[in-house]
């Protein structure tokens, strides 16, 4: 949950969309459940193309937990949605030692 303007807001996962469902399309879908502050189409940043995901804002927790459990599994744009409560994305450290982050080691030559 988020607070916005001094009320509690529910930001909901939709996954898994079709590349031709809109803002519009799921504002409607999620409007049957209650009142949809915002719906937020994620687009690759390059070529503005949808992502396939989206996230949607709505103000009573409990009209959240229903368009979740109504919409959860149903069928939009002939793709099967996946709709969940959003989590925090995860901070990203600076100590990270995988492929995206620094390495702790030194670097240097490798010889195989």
């Amino acid at each position: 949950m988020i607070i916005e303007k001094g009320i509690w807001m529910t930001n909901i996962y939709v996954g898994n969309l079709s590349f031709q469902t809109t803002q519009d399309d799921l504002h409607a879908a999620f409007s049957q459940f209650g009142n949809v502050e915002r719906v937020n189409m994620m687009t690759d940043r390059d070529t503005g193309q949808p992502r396939g995901f989206a996230f949607v804002e709505m103000t009573r927790t409990d009209e959240a937990q229903k368009a979740i459990s109504g919409l959860n599994g149903a069928d939009l744009h002939g793709r099967t949605l996946n709709v969940s409560e959003a989590r925090p994305k995860p901070a990203r450290g600076g100590d990270r030692n995988d492929f995206g982050g620094r390495r702790k080691s030194g670097g240097g030559r490798r010889s195989w």
